[in-house]
């Protein structure tokens, strides 16, 4: 048993920096009950030279030392004996360059570190422990936008798929995510066909023959049409920031959908089927325009359970509180 202290990783988006202290204990809470099993300590922000760090206790084996490090705002992990802190070597999952979601810059692209914690918490109900020691796992991100949880989850050696009603978004995606791999120097092929493009890629050649590859697919196409691009029981885990009004959204008879309230409706049944069972949805949006009781409900409805409690709400601008809740399909 030891007292850790994780130290935040500083935020270039200041309002966020200002919620990332309590984000990253709600976090870590989350991933020590899905994946762990329990066997920390309440985390706890606290300000230790005048910089806040988030502490708790337990036993940091190599398992928990995964599942810890790959926290989304973490920047450094101590152990702490009094007043002490010595480095630990963190066990991250990241296979390739933080610049491939770093270099990225649009209007509405989420926030990384979000994205992060929104994946992390996702797969962790989806495989437990397992998401953080070395389980392959395909993410699928429904409203993919120009791409910043495929590369989150590529990042982090997961398979991705995603898709997005603006082709021109899918095309954008596709040529930074293929240039990037060019940079890169990584062994990779893109195959289209139709509305899907196929990226197939790893470090370098030896890796590609041995096996070790990853995969992107990436579809213009309506979120609602998901089990025809990929298939039912395709995906472990399912993760989107629902639109805000202006940046997503989906076809019906009666014009585009932008809002979660309209949208789904729609879209979770069809996500429910893509979805493999014992898998898990993660969800960001905005709760000014859905209170979070008619988002759980909507989600029950459609035969998930919840796993996530009411710690992540965060406020991003005047006219948006966003909030998180990851919910599990039955086995």
């Amino acid at each position: 048993m030891v007292d850790v202290a994780v130290l935040v990783l500083p935020a270039a988006n200041r309002v966020y920096a200002g919620s990332a202290p309590s984000l990253l204990a709600a976090e870590l809470a989350v991933l020590d009950a899905l994946a762990l099993g329990g066997r920390l300590s309440v985390p706890a922000v606290e300000v230790l030279g005048g910089v806040p760090y988030v502490t708790f206790s337990g036993d940091l084996d190599a398992e928990a030392l995964a599942v810890v490090s790959n926290a989304s705002s973490l920047y450094a992990v101590f152990e702490r004996e009094g007043g002490v802190l010595r480095p630990v070597a963190p066990a991250r999952l990241e296979r390739w360059d933080e610049d491939l979601v770093t270099i990225p810059r649009y209007s509405g692209k989420t926030n990384e570190q979000l994205t992060r914690l929104l994946l992390n918490l996702t797969v962790a109900a989806a495989a437990g422990s397992g998401a953080f020691t070395g389980r392959k796992l395909r993410v699928l991100d429904p409203l993919c936008g120009r791409g910043t949880t495929l590369n989150v989850a590529a990042l982090c050696g997961f398979d991705a798929a995603g898709v997005d009603l603006d082709a021109r978004d899918v095309d954008a995606y596709v040529h930074f995510f293929t240039t990037w791999l060019k940079d890169k120097r990584a062994k990779h092929t893109s195959r289209r066909h139709g509305a899907s493009t196929t990226v197939t890629f790893a470090p370098d050649k030896d890796a590609a023959k041995a096996g070790r590859t990853q995969e992107v697919v990436v579809v213009a196409g309506d979120t609602t049409s998901v089990v025809s691009h990929f298939g039912k029981s395709s995906v472990d885990a399912i993760v989107v920031d629902l639109p805000y009004g202006v940046q997503h959204g989906s076809h019906s008879e009666s014009g585009l959908r932008r809002s979660p309230a309209e949208l789904l409706p729609t879209a979770l049944p069809a996500w429910t089927s893509v979805l493999r069972a014992g898998g898990a949805a993660g969800l960001s949006w905005n709760a000014k325009a859905l209170p979070r009781a008619e988002m759980i409900q909507m989600l029950e409805a459609a035969g998930f359970s919840v796993v996530t409690g009411d710690g992540f709400a965060h406020r991003v601008d005047r006219t948006i509180d966003r909030d998180i809740v990851v919910a599990r399909r039955p086995r």
